[in-house]
């Protein structure tokens, strides 16, 4: 699990996309140190493992499923990436519970200054797998924020000057394509819900609200 607090932003050294999967090396700067194989990083909001390690370099491989799902396609070398390490037990959970498994990609259809802040509206998917609600939390591109003015497939977040200088959400503009993961615990509800009969009479709307 993660928090959605990014730790540092790292480099794409190399990215082979071949047929069956992505072999990504990463510059994980700053939190290589301690880092170990096996371990699990939250890349641009992607779960993946450690496989290998040559001083601060790190090799991920991303399975088919995972290019899918996500960004991680577009991806080239050189492109910085937002990275967190795996939430340990006892750490302060400054963001929300991440747990790196992409819902779907949005996109980026506005972006303005609000004040000290900027304010991103967001696309969300068609096939609805990306769920909001006024005032929860959503991760994008791996960073908790939480989501505000939402109508049907849209919704807005406001992004601190922090956020925007510390992670890849400062580098974002208009079409640009995103990571998206809903609150998993709102993602449990609505599964449990789905088992009842009023919900798959038509009582989605509901269980929306």
């Amino acid at each position: 699990m993660f928090t959605g607090i990014i730790e540092a932003v790292g480099t794409l050294v190399a990215v082979d996309h071949r047929d069956g999967a992505s072999i990504l090396h990463l510059d994980l700067g700053s939190i290589a140190e301690g880092c170990r194989i096996g371990d699990s990083i939250c890349v641009q909001g992607v779960c993946l493992t450690v496989e290998a390690l040559h001083g601060a370099q790190a090799r991920f491989t991303c399975s088919l499923e995972t290019r899918r799902r996500t960004t991680v396609g577009s991806w080239r070398a050189g492109q910085r990436l937002n990275l967190e390490r795996a939430l340990r037990l006892g750490d302060r959970l400054g963001g929300h519970l991440v747990g790196g498994h992409v819902d779907g990609v949005g996109r980026i259809l506005e972006r303005r200054r609000e004040g000290d802040s900027e304010r991103f509206v967001l696309l969300l998917p068609a096939d609805g797998r990306v769920r909001v609600v006024e005032k929860g939390s959503l991760a994008v591109d791996g960073v908790s924020l939480t989501t505000f003015d939402c109508r049907g497939a849209r919704c807005a977040i406001a992004v601190i000057p922090h956020t925007l200088a510390h992670t890849t959400l400062g580098e974002r503009r208009p079409g640009d394509r995103v990571n998206l993961e809903t609150d998993p615990i709102g993602r449990w509800v609505e599964a449990l819900l789905r088992q009842q009969p009023a919900y798959a009479a038509g009582g989605e709307e509901v269980a929306r609200g």
